[in-house]
């Protein structure tokens, strides 16, 4: 099965932005609202629409609800709705489920205390976040560095819907994603994995859908910049799938 696309929406302070290799001081801000943004991610054919909270991931406050409803609103149904940043708690799955929202991404919670991941599920399905800098896994709004490889972290949540994969030296910087590293890590996973960081161009995202069993793909400024729109990228996706196919024996 070809990966799912999952166009990003990365928002501070109720607009969209782009954070460079995670750095809060190296920002760009993007003059199209949340809404407008996931209207059109939808209306080119997005069956996913991926929001970070910047400000909660960093601060644990959700000063961004209303903006994620809107971007839930905006959907009208067309696509699911994954929103990550800042969900440490049961409660705040629960916050997040009755904004529409339609399956969450634990990261920092999930590392410091892995059975969250099932109390969480119990509300809605969770993506459990991977961050990782040379391997090692980043926590707290990418922050700090922990000792845990995310090698090993893709075998121990077992109830997880899937894992989102971010190699933070390729986010935000165009210059193509960690197709080695993420090749090697998709058989090692207990869930289909999702690939972030480093999409540029649709080579890139070629690149990506001819990886066995990968489970998706995110790509947030490239989109912005006008490299390539959603509905190229999922073209895209659909023609590697098909190569990929033709060459199975």
């Amino acid at each position: 099965m070809a990966p799912l696309l999952y166009p990003s929406i990365d928002l501070r302070g109720g607009q969209v932005v782009r954070l460079r290799q995670g750095d809060y001081e190296d920002q760009l801000t993007y003059d199209v609202t949340p809404a407008a943004t996931a209207d059109r991610f939808c209306a080119d054919g997005a069956p996913w629409i991926h929001v970070v909270d910047l400000d909660a991931a960093r601060s644990g406050v959700r000063s961004n609800a209303a903006a994620v409803a809107e971007v839930v609103a905006a959907t009208g149904g067309r696509a699911q709705v994954q929103v990550g940043g800042g969900v440490r708690t049961v409660a705040d799955a629960q916050a997040l489920r009755d904004l529409g929202v339609d399956r969450v991404v634990v990261g920092s919670a999930a590392v410091a205390d892995p059975p969250i991941v099932a109390a969480m599920g119990k509300v809605l399905p969770v993506t459990v976040g991977l961050d990782h800098r040379d391997g090692r896994i980043a926590v707290h709004g990418w922050t700090e560095t922990s000792d845990l490889q995310v090698t090993d972290a893709v075998e121990q949540f077992p109830t997880a819907a899937a894992f989102l994969v971010t190699n933070i030296a390729h986010d935000g910087m165009l210059t193509g994603p960690d197709v080695a590293g993420l090749a090697a890590l998709v058989p090692l996973a207990a869930a289909p994995v999702i690939a972030s960081g480093g999409v540029g161009t649709l080579d890139d995202i070629a690149a990506l859908a001819r990886i066995p069993g990968l489970g998706g793909i995110i790509t947030g400024r490239a989109l912005y910049e006008g490299r390539f729109s959603v509905a190229d990228a999922v073209a895209a996706i659909g023609r590697a799938a098909s190569l990929k196919n033709e060459e199975l024996p």
